[in-house]
C-alpha cells in the first residue's frame, strides 16, 4: 500500500495490519533542528486524531498525532539518541512508531501524495 498523509503533517504506511508512523518532511523542514522526540509507549491505545507523542526542535515544540487507531506494537527506539533522524530521512529512518490497526476504514480518511503535495502547497 502507499503512504497517505493527514492534515497536520503526519504520513502513515500499512503493511498487513500494521501501520508505520511519521513526521512528513515538509513539517521536519518547517520544525527546523529537531533536538527531542517523545513516542507512546508499546501497549498503548491511540486514537486517530488524538495525541500520540511529541517532537521539540529549537524552535518549538510540537503534539504529534495518530493517523489511525490501534495498538502501539513498535517505537523506533533509535530517536531517544538520535532524534536528528527526524530531519535526515523523516519519512524513512525516521519514523515515530507502529501500531496495529483497529480500523482500516480510517485510512479512507487520509490523504494520498498529490493530494497531500496541493494540501502543502495551499496552506503557504
Amino acid at each position: 500500500m502507499s503512504r497517505l498523509y493527514t492534515r497536520e503533517h503526519e504520513w502513515v504506511e500499512v503493511d498487513g495490519d500494521i501501520a508505520t508512523m511519521g513526521i512528513t518532511k515538509h513539517a521536519a523542514e518547517q520544525l527546523g533542528d529537531i533536538v527531542f522526540v517523545e513516542t507512546p509507549e508499546v501497549g498503548t491505545e491511540v486514537e486517530a486524531g488524538g495525541e500520540a507523542g511529541v517532537v521539540e526542535s529549537v524552535k518549538a515544540a510540537s503534539d504529534v498525532y495518530a493517523p489511525v487507531s490501534g495498538e502501539v506494537v513498535e517505537i523506533n527506539e533509535a530517536l531517544e539518541s538520535e532524534p536528528g533522524k527526524v530531519n535526515e530521512d523523516p519519512e524513512g529512518e525516521g519514523w515515530f512508531f507502529k501500531v496495529k490497526l483497529s480500523d482500516a476504514d480510517e485510512l479512507n480518511e487520509l490523504m494520498d501524495a498529490a493530494s497531500y503535495e496541493a494540501f502543502v502547497k495551499e496552506e503557504a
